[in-house]
């Protein structure tokens, strides 16, 4: 019964994950809570995201504070609070940091699955960074299950 699926998170509060997330990810709805249809990340863009394409999920992000760019189609947007993106599956798109502190954002992926891949990218460690960048060959090994790759 879909009722049983609701819940109400307090300001702060994440929904609990097979591994715990540091500080600047909270999951405030779990493709579990939606029947897969989507998932809903609060996050804060700390490491730039290199390009980067899903082949299944399409994936909206809203700006809550800072700044952040977007790549996407051999263009650069620059998005401040209260703006939006709608970054369609199977179209190469990166993200960057643009602000101090660094910008928080609400993401938005569907369908679902978002969440088990920050899951697993975390639960991998310092695996998935080589010299301060991300280790894109670990992260396509973690994306793949995932519809997810990324370029250099």
């Amino acid at each position: 019964m879909s009722k049983e699926r609701f819940h109400v998170l307090q300001p702060g509060e994440r929904r609990p994950g097979r591994v715990p997330l540091p500080p600047g990810f909270a999951v405030k709805a779990r493709t579990t809570d939606t029947e897969g249809r989507l998932a809903i990340l609060e996050n804060q863009l700390d490491v730039d995201i290199p390009p980067h394409i899903h082949h299944d999920a399409d994936e909206f992000v809203y700006v809550l504070e800072g700044e952040m760019e977007v790549d996407f189609d051999g263009a650069t947007y620059r998005l401040t609070p209260g703006m939006c993106t709608l970054l369609p599956h199977g179209v190469p798109h990166a993200l960057r940091n643009a602000s101090q502190p660094p910008a928080r954002c609400l993401q938005i992926s569907s369908p679902g699955g978002w969440e088990q891949f920050v899951e697993d990218m975390f639960e991998a460690g310092p695996v998935v960074m080589k010299g301060g960048h991300p280790d894109l060959g670990r992260l396509n090994e973690i994306g793949a299950k995932y519809g997810m790759e990324y370029h250099g």
